[in-house]
């Protein structure tokens, strides 16, 4: 029997048996009277893809950076892997929505720059970025310069310097949203892929529902600021097909209608 289109869950089933991430309580307030999320209590299953989807200045962006040890709740806690998040660390890798590459260094040396903060020595970090760079589809452009690239190909060695510190949590900040609508669903379509080689954790911000449906084991609907969670969706989409297919699939199309649905009322 088909599953349905998409899996809505009830409050008690926040909480996967298997999580990595714990969010508990977690509110941010910008200066006096910015209030950007209230008490967001969640828990993200290890190994899954989990969007992060809702109006613009719903938060979504300061929920994964507060993950991610980059900026500091106002009240609330972070766990990872059962430890307290105070800053950045080893098991999280951030991916930027403008790149942030080093324009001075080289594909291979920005691959590798984790690595080299790290204290690893030189010839097993390039063998490590050299790996990676072959997994985003670089392979030939290890002594490019980012100005010598396409935006695609600058986020593809985002993507490969989160994979080359070998983080447990990749946490992705709308990555493909500089890139024409081409490229963006080859990207798409590489995660997917990635994500069966790699068994990572992934926490994915975007605007679209669409991306979100097609990416995701779970997605989190947050509200208008301050964000707070309206609602959890598993879209039970087989992703094992054809890309086109997927699109056209009724689970797929459901699936994103539904969530449409739950946020039209947000949008002006």
């Amino acid at each position: 029997m088909m599953p349905p289109a998409a899996t809505r869950l009830s409050r008690p089933e926040l909480v996967p048996d298997d999580a990595i991430v714990e969010i508990r309580g977690i509110s941010k307030t910008y200066g006096a009277d910015v209030e950007a999320l209230r008490d967001i209590d969640l828990d993200l299953p290890r190994g899954k893809l989990t969007s992060l989807l809702g109006p613009s200045g719903c938060g979504k962006t300061t929920l994964l950076k507060i993950v991610a040890g980059l900026v500091k709740p106002t009240a609330g806690t972070i766990r990872v892997d059962g430890r307290i998040v105070d800053g950045p660390g080893p098991e999280r890798a951030f991916v930027f929505q403008d790149f942030a590459l080093m324009p001075w260094a080289t594909v291979m040396r920005n691959t590798a720059f984790g690595l080299e903060l790290r204290g690893m020595a030189r010839a097993k970090r390039e063998e490590i970025a050299k790996r990676y760079i072959a997994e985003v589809g670089l392979s030939g452009f290890e002594n490019k310069y980012p100005h010598e690239l396409s935006g695609g190909m600058r986020q593809r060695v985002g993507l490969a310097r989160a994979l080359a510190v070998d983080a447990e949590v990749l946490l992705l900040d709308e990555p493909f949203s500089a890139v024409d609508e081409q490229n963006r669903r080859k990207f798409q379509e590489d995660l997917i892929r990635l994500r069966t080689v790699q068994k990572k954790t992934f926490i994915f911000v975007t605007h679209s529902i669409e991306e979100a449906v097609y990416l995701s084991d779970r997605i989190v609907l947050l509200s208008p600021r301050p964000g707070r969670i309206s609602g959890i969706i598993e879209p039970n989409i087989d992703r094992t097909g054809n890309p086109d297919e997927i699109r056209r699939d009724r689970r797929y199309l459901d699936a994103v209608e539904e969530i449409w649905q739950g946020l039209r009322e947000y949008v002006d």
